[in-house]
């Protein structure tokens, strides 16, 4: 079993902020894989700040744990709402992340994954909760 923390951060404008890797294609949440031994929200902490450069400044809030087994067998992502937050640079685009970005949600980027997109409809678009990614 794998397990991965993933936050979508929600800026004062209820805009939400984005990334592209560089080894796959489409718009996700920040986040990352659970090591052995971490706490799900010290792996949140951990792989915002890499991705973003974002500091969750309070406690995250905990939206769904979803399966995620037509990538993986076994893999599980867990989604954190974090709206308290600072970030007083964003790094440049590296070899792991191409391209971060807030958008308005009436603006959503091309090539929006469909994980994303169906939790940007469940948090903001209120339809019911799937227990799939």
């Amino acid at each position: 079993m794998t397990l991965g923390a993933q936050g979508l951060i929600i800026d004062e404008a209820s805009r939400v902020l984005l990334i592209r890797h560089s080894y796959r294609p489409g718009w996700h949440f920040p986040g990352g894989g659970v090591e052995h031994g971490e706490e799900i929200e010290d792996a949140l902490t951990r792989e915002v700040l890499e991705e973003t450069g974002t500091i969750i400044t309070g406690p995250p809030e905990l939206f769904g744990i979803y399966s995620h087994f037509d990538v993986f067998p076994g893999d599980h992502i867990v989604l954190f709402l974090i709206r308290h937050w600072r970030r007083d640079s964003a790094p440049e685009p590296n070899t792991e992340i191409a391209e971060q970005q807030f958008y308005a949600l009436d603006a959503l980027p091309e090539g929006l994954a469909p994980g994303a997109s169906r939790r940007l409809r469940e948090v903001f678009g209120g339809i019911e909760r799937s227990n799939a990614w």
